[in-house]
C-alpha cells in the first residue's frame, strides 16, 4: 500500500493512531474523579499561580490549579469529537448540496451557489463566534456553529469535479440505457470526483481543531473547566511572558496543551498529503 511507502504519511498515521490510542485509553491513563462527568478537570486548590512539574501532577497545574496532565489527555477525545463531528456533517452537507447544483445545473444550480457565495461572503470564525455567543456557550453549539459555516468548501469542490465528470462518455451511456439520476449519481458521478473532498477532509481534520480551540480561548468554546485544548491554552493566557528575568517559568502551561495541537493537526496534514498523491490520478500518470 503506498500510504505505507511514503516516510512522511507513516508519520502522520503513527501520530494519529497515538492520539487515538490515548483517547481509548484516557479512563485508565488519568482516572476521573467523578465518572459521571470524565471530562471536568480536576483541580488541586484555587491558586491562580501555575504549579510546575511535579509529584501528583506530572505536567504540573495551570491557572486555577487545574491538571495539564488530565487536560491533554481527556482533550484527545475532544479533539476526535470535534474533529469527526465537523468535518464528517460539514463534507456530507457540502457533497450533497454540491452534487446536487452540479447534476442538475439551470435554477437549481444558480441557487444553491449563490447560497453558498452568501455563506462564503461571511468570515468563518467571526460567524463561528457569533452563532456560538447566540446559542449559549457550550462545546456542542460550538460544534453546530462551525458545521454551519464550514460545509461551502467540499460543495464547490464536489461540483467542480462533477461539472466535470458528468460529462464522460460512460455517463452519456448510463442515460442512453435509462439508469436512474440516483444509479448514475452514485454509481458513476460520486465515485469519480470524491477523492478531492477526501483530501480536503483529511487535511481540515486538524484545522478544525485549531479553530475549535481558538473558540475556547476566546471565551466562547467549552465552557470553563472542560477538558480541551484551546480551554488548557486559554488559562495560560496570563502566563505566556512568564515573570521578569524568567520569561519561560511557565513554560509547560503553553507549550504541552500547544504541542498537543500543533501535532494533532501535522498528522492529518502529513497523512492529507498522502492521500493526494495516492488517489490523484493526474499525479499518479505524472509520476509514471
Amino acid at each position: 500500500m503506498k500510504l505505507l511507502t511514503n516516510p512522511l504519511s507513516v508519520a502522520g498515521l503513527l501520530l494519529i493512531f497515538f492520539f487515538l490510542g490515548v483517547a481509548i485509553a484516557a479512563p485508565w491513563i488519568a482516572p476521573p474523579e467523578d465518572p459521571s462527568e470524565p471530562y471536568r478537570l480536576p483541580r488541586d486548590g484555587w491558586s491562580s499561580t501555575p504549579q510546575p512539574p511535579g509529584e501528583g501532577h506530572i505536567f504540573g497545574t495551570t491557572q486555577g490549579q487545574y491538571d495539564i496532565f488530565y487536560g491533554v489527555v481527556w482533550g484527545t477525545r475532544t479533539a476526535f469529537r470535534v474533529s469527526l463531528m465537523v468535518v464528517g456533517l460539514s463534507a456530507i452537507i457540502g457533497v450533497l448540496i454540491g452534487t446536487v447544483a452540479a447534476y442538475y445545473g439551470g435554477v437549481i444550480d444558480s441557487v444553491l451557489m449563490r447560497i453558498v457565495d452568501v455563506f462564503y461572503s461571511i468570515p468563518y470564525l467571526v460567524a463561528a463566534m457569533v452563532l456560538t455567543t447566540i446559542l449559549g456557550r457550550s462545546l456542542t453549539n460550538a460544534l453546530i456553529a462551525l458545521i454551519v459555516f464550514g460545509w461551502m468548501g467540499y460543495a464547490r469542490l464536489i461540483r467542480g469535479n462533477i461539472l466535470s465528470v458528468k460529462e464522460e462518455e460512460y455517463v452519456s451511456a448510463a442515460n442512453a440505457v435509462g439508469a436512474t439520476d440516483r444509479r448514475i449519481v452514485f454509481r458513476h458521478v460520486l465515485p469519480n470526483s470524491i477523492f478531492p473532498v477526501v483530501v480536503q477532509a483529511s487535511m481540515n481534520m486538524g484545522t478544525i481543531v485549531i479553530t475549535a480551540a481558538t473558540l475556547s480561548f476566546l471565551g466562547v468554546g467549552a465552557p470553563s473547566g472542560y477538558a480541551d485544548w484551546g480551554q488548557m491554552i486559554s488559562f495560560a493566557r496570563n502566563w505566556i511572558l512568564g515573570t521578569q528575568g524568567n520569561a519561560f517559568q511557565y513554560w509547560y502551561t503553553v507549550i504541552i496543551p500547544g504541542a498537543s495541537i500543533t501535532l494533532f493537526c501535522l498528522s492529518w496534514n502529513l497523512v492529507g498529503d498522502a492521500f493526494r498523491d495516492i488517489m490523484d490520478p493526474k499525479l499518479q500518470g505524472g509520476g509514471a
